[in-house]
Order: structure tokens, then sequence, then C-alpha cells
């Protein structure tokens, strides 16, 4: 799983602030030695924004050297710095250490490389002064985050009223922390493969969802916001507008269905998503797996082929089954009966999904809030994933959104 905040995975990395970086002469990726009284080894430079000049941290839980193949010998004990407190143990800080440039370059597999909003309508947040004099302040963005009436080239909306169902799904900024828990939680459902550093490296991550993390005002100090970004299921979708063998396609229920076994593999459903939510499988990644460890698979989801696209299905197959349940019981489908998997194991209960054709339901309450936006909603893509502003309870921070805080 990517690092919450630098998001690279695969190897620890020594993270230095870009005002201490630009005196030592540092870039990401450079190698330096790192020298202290325990030890000293050569290890990667990651350029960190909000990390105080004059320190520097690493992660610990690398360089293991009996943990298998996956784990073995990946990044530096970061241990050997770790020194012996009075009675309290080990201390985790404050180990004086030197840093020299060695000339040598290695590549860190990160899987955002994009880090500003730069005026774009992805997320939009407010600080909670002027949140309280004018909750649609938030909205009064430009592009806006939010329309009353989008321009369209479409025909009329699908009438889903016709539908038992409709489903969404709604995240709120406020309670989401970027910790990954849906995003393992993803992984462990779906089926989906873990790839390799080189993988990643060349922008082949597997990830049906993502925490994107975005820097606001010094960069020194500055603030964060994050958005778990998933297949937007949009009703005017532009994937399944290029598709040559109908692959992709929507349902009366709302969902931007995936058939693998139409898919041809020409990606251009990929290049036309613009919140690049979609992956190609290029391996037989499970091929890999050997013996008992097959066992892992969730029996409920297909194990993918090479030579397709995935992306979130919103846990189709929980759908169906509580589907089947529901019929077999002559019930309908009860709000909050049916879970995703990221909503399922997010620790803040920051995501929510359900039938927005219940009135009664939480993700029909949810997109009626006063904070509710759909993120690029100047594209017209009409998605049904919502988002929550997010509201900073916090006087002088630079806020994303809002005519009077404008841009970072």
């Amino acid at each position: 799983m990517p690092d919450p905040i630098s998001t690279v995975t695969w190897d620890n990395h020594l993270n230095i602030g870009p005002a201490h970086a630009a005196d030592l002469g540092i870039q990401s990726n450079d190698v330096v030695l790192l020298k202290g009284a325990q030890g000293s080894f050569e290890i990667p430079v990651k350029v960190q924004p909000g990390i105080a000049k004059g320190a520097v941290t690493l992660a610990l839980g690398y360089g293991r050297t009996a943990a298998g193949s996956v784990g073995n010998q990946v990044g530096q004990n970061a241990y050997v710095f770790a020194g012996l407190k009075g009675d309290s143990g080990l201390a985790y800080h404050g180990a004086e250490v030197t840093i020299s440039t060695t000339g040598k370059k290695y590549q860190l597999a990160e899987t955002q490389l994009h880090h500003k909003i730069l005026g774009r309508p992805i997320l939009n947040e407010i600080s909670y002064e002027e949140y309280k004099k004018n909750p649609k302040a938030s909205m009064e963005t430009e592009p806006a985050v939010k329309m009353d009436k989008v321009p369209t080239l479409w025909s009329e909306p699908f009438d889903y009223s016709k539908s038992p169902h409709r489903w969404m799904l709604a995240v709120d900024l406020n309670s989401c922390t970027g910790c990954g828990a849906c995003v393992v939680a993803c992984q462990a459902e779906n089926n989906t493969p873990v790839v390799g550093r080189d993988r990643v490296r060349q922008s082949r991550e597997m990830h049906w969802m993502r925490i994107d993390r975005y820097y606001m005002g010094d960069e020194n100090n500055p603030t964060v916001a994050f958005q778990p970004m998933m297949c937007q299921h949009c009703e005017n979708a532009p994937c399944e507008t290029v598709c040559p063998v109908v692959a992709t396609s929507h349902s009366e229920d709302g969902l931007n269905q995936m058939t693998y076994s139409r898919c041809v593999g020409t990606r251009y459903c990929q290049n036309n998503c613009p919140y690049k939510t979609r992956r190609f499988n290029f391996f037989d990644h499970w091929k890999d797996v050997k013996d008992t460890k097959n066992m892992v698979w969730n029996p409920d989801v297909t194990v993918r082929s090479r030579g397709i696209m995935e992306k979130c299905t919103f846990c189709v197959q929980r759908i169906n089954e509580a589907k089947g349940k529901a019929k077999d019981k002559k019930t309908a489908i009860k709000d909050g009966e049916l879970k995703t998997a990221c909503q399922q194991t997010c620790p803040t209960d920051a995501i929510i999904f359900g039938n927005v054709n219940d009135p009664a339901s939480g993700i029909h309450q949810w997109i009626k809030n006063d904070r509710a936006f759909r993120s690029m909603e100047v594209l017209n893509t009409r998605p049904a994933v919502h988002y929550l502003t997010k509201v900073r309870n916090a006087e002088g921070e630079a806020v994303e959104g809002g005519k009077e805080h404008g841009h970072s």
C-alpha cells in the first residue's frame, strides 16, 4: 500500500523538508549517506513538504532479513538510530545524524506525482468561520465546483425513478484521515493484484481506489487534504462513449459496469477517464501465486486474466448477494444492510453507500447536504460519487475554495 502522505510504496526513504533539501542541494530520488553514532547506510531521499528544517524522518520496519521473498532486503533498517532512553526503553527521535551526497540516484515508486489542486475543481474546502457565515460559499469557486445547471450535449438523463435501486456513494472529507484502510479492503475484496516496484514506477499500480493527497499553502508548513478516489460511476460516462465493443456500459441501477469477457484491451476508456481510476491488467499476476496461496482469492469475484481493464464496481458481488437475499425473503434491501468493502472498513465512517431512490436512506441525506459536491462537476460526467466539502476549524490556514481564499 502507498504511504498515505508520501504515496511511496515498496521502499522506506529519508524524508527531508524543501528548505532543508535546498540548503543541502538535494532532490527527491537522490541517494545520500546517512550516518549516526550507531551506524550508517545509503538511502534515497524524498523531499517531503511539512518537515521542519533541520529534521529528517525515516520509517521503521524495513531492511528485514527473515520476512520472506517479498519482505527481505527491502529498504534500510532505521532501528540502528534508535537509542536507549533511561528506563523508558528505545527512543525513536532525537538521534543526531549527518547527511552527505553520494551522486547516486534511486527512483522511488510513487503513485501520485501531482500534489496541488492548481485551480481545478477536484475537491473543495472552506474555513469554519467562512462556512458559518455562508455554507454555500464553499461552492463559489472558479471554475465552479458545483453548478446549478451544467451545460451539456447529452440527451436528458436516464429516469432512475422506474428502477427500485440507484446506487450511489459519498465521502465526508472532514472524516477522512487518509489512512488507506479502504484501499487495502478493496484490494482484499476484489482480488486486485499486488504489483512490484517497477510496475509502480511505470504508473501501472493496480489498486482500484486510491487516496489522493493535496497540499495547500507554504510547502514548508502546508495544510493537507485527502480524497479517496474510485471509479465515479458517471451517468454521462466518457469511458462508455469510446469503448468499441461495449465492454463498459451503464446499468439501470446506476452502475458503470465492466464486462471482462468483452474487453479487447484498447484502453480507450482509460485514456478518456478524467478521474484516472481505471486499471489495465498487463500481466497474469495471479499465476505467480502458487499452491494453497491461491485460496486467498475471494471466490465471489472473478480473477482477471491479462489484457483487460479493471476498476471499482461498487462491490457488485455484494449488491447481487443482497438482491438475492431480499428476493428470497420477498423484502426490499434495507438501508445499511448492504455495505461496500471500503465503507465497511473505514474506521471513521467517512464513506456511505446506498440506494438514493430510498428517501430515508443515509446516502439520500448526504447528497442533499449543503457541503455535497461532485468532483470536476463542470465536465458534466454526472458522477454517482459525491464528496462533502472539508471544513477547516482553524484560522489563517490556506484553504482551497471560496472566492475569498482562492486556489493554491
